[in-house]
């Protein structure tokens, strides 16, 4: 965890800014709410960013819209208007946002491309996902779909598009089939990045303006290490 270098209102990464939201690229190890470990969250590194930038008085209003689990990176949507949030919240809930992920796994999946669909419980006691073929008690359909963009010397790149977002889905999905993520220790991987990171990355977000009606499209670089930049190389 010390090799991390966590976000701070100067090496803040904002891939997309305008009056309503603010766009950030997540390094790993970021939180992006505060939680029981007392980290500053990354929702507030970026109020101190804003704060700072348009030097506002005051406290500075920022609305946490989706989040991502601490070791991976890429987009994270804020909103910076109590008028955007409630907009941002509903285009999330009703799955008019589109997420699409990358994710570097050790075994290639049966196919090249596909649809996985299980049925996943969380365990809040250790913070995992057990998926499961059909459905058992307190578990919740999830799917998603993949394809194999690129073949490394010894991983694959996967793009994934989400149709449900589930805790820990992509991890959890992509460990049951036998393709865990890089690093992902807690799904399968045999050992853990040098970051603590796990090599999922929130790549693309597409989603119509809360209050301009434009459609964003945002892609975040990917991290800055030999693996991720062969994959990001065309």
């Amino acid at each position: 965890m010390n090799t991390k270098v966590l976000s701070n209102k100067d090496n803040l990464q904002v891939l997309y800014e305008d009056n309503h939201v603010v766009v950030v690229n997540k390094r790993p190890g970021d939180i992006v709410q505060g939680d029981r470990t007392g980290d500053k969250p990354l929702s507030e590194v970026v109020k101190e960013y804003l704060k700072e930038k348009y030097n506002k008085p005051g406290n500075v209003y920022l609305g946490v819209v989706h989040r991502l689990d601490r070791p991976t990176t890429g987009i994270v949507l804020f909103a910076r208007t109590s008028k955007a949030l409630p907009r941002l919240n509903k285009l999330f809930a009703e799955k008019k946002a589109k997420k699409t992920y990358w994710a570097l796994v050790k075994n290639k999946p049966p196919k090249s491309e596909g649809t996985l669909i299980h049925w996943l419980r969380k365990n809040p006691k250790n913070n995992k996902s057990t998926a499961f073929k059909k459905e058992v008690r307190d578990s919740k359909k999830a799917i998603l779909h993949y394809k194999v963009i690129k073949t490394l010397d010894n991983f694959f790149l996967l793009e994934i598009d989400l149709e449900t977002g589930r805790h820990h889905q992509i991890r959890t999905q992509l460990g049951t089939i036998g393709c865990p993520i890089k690093g992902d220790l807690k799904y399968g991987y045999d050992r853990s990045n040098k970051d603590a990171s796990i090599s999922l990355h929130a790549r693309r977000l597409q989603f119509i303006h809360p209050v301009k009606k434009e459609h964003i499209n945002i892609v975040a670089p990917t991290p800055d290490d030999n693996l991720w930049n062969a994959s990001d190389s065309n």
